[in-house]
């Protein structure tokens, strides 16, 4: 029986780069992005690619409480997931006394509560089976302040902590939780900036160590993952 995996914000970027490597071992995908037609092209993308896996995809703002609950009733449909990547999430630059009023609520929405209720509606389910890995996609932000971070930074230590709490709520169930913190990383919200490629973190490596990390045995986990750019951050 395959295994499966849930990807959020899974058509461009690291959500893209793990369902990939994922996909290449095996593994059926669940995903979800704002754009159906996207989400469309990487289906016949990944099973052109992978015959033998199955892609399902939905069209969902996870910014949406609604939204992610109804994302959660389908995906329930169709199985429970043996992995998860809480992986949505938007970056709005400004300063905390001068961003544009509404950013907070939209990143600590799209970064954290989506997040929070996703994986809520699957605890109960990995707990029955006392197995389960649940990644959280963070961020360097949720581990140094920077100016003109703001909401974002506060989202990604939020993250953070949120991560931190479920390691040590499901550990007995053998569910593992893993925080990985990349730095800058060269996706779609990089794109125009006049820099060069190899000062930025490859998201195939993201998803190479969230691989790696996942293929520990029963009797470790990795619970942090700090990534940054060997040049060191921007």
């Amino acid at each position: 029986m395959s295994k499966s995996i849930l990807v959020t914000g899974g058509t461009k970027g690291i959500g893209r780069a793990i369902i990939e490597r994922f996909a290449k071992e095996g593994f059926d995908i669940y995903t979800c992005s704002r754009n159906e037609s996207e989400l469309l092209t990487l289906k016949q993308d990944i099973e052109s690619r992978f015959p033998d896996q199955k892609v399902w995809v939905k069209k969902a703002d996870l910014s949406k409480k609604e939204e992610v609950l109804g994302f959660a009733t389908a995906v329930k449909a169709q199985g429970i997931p043996d992995v998860l990547i809480n992986n949505t999430g938007v970056f709005l630059p400004g300063a905390i006394h001068s961003e544009q009023e509404g950013n907070f609520e939209l990143m600590m929405e799209t970064n954290l509560y989506s997040a929070y209720y996703l994986t809520r509606a699957f605890t109960d389910e990995w707990i029955k089976r006392k197995s389960g890995h649940i990644y959280s996609i963070g961020s360097i932000a949720g581990l140094t302040a920077y100016a003109n971070g703001g909401s974002y930074a506060i989202s990604k230590w939020a993250m953070l902590g949120f991560t931190k709490c479920l390691r040590q709520e499901l550990m007995p169930y053998n569910i593992k939780v893993t925080s990985i913190l990349p730095g800058a990383t060269y996706t779609a919200s990089w794109e125009g900036v006049d820099l060069p490629i190899e000062r930025f973190i490859k998201a195939e490596d993201v998803a190479e160590t969230v691989w790696a990390s996942y293929n520990l045995s029963p009797f470790s986990v990795v619970e942090e993952i700090v990534i940054r750019p060997q040049l060191g951050d921007l």
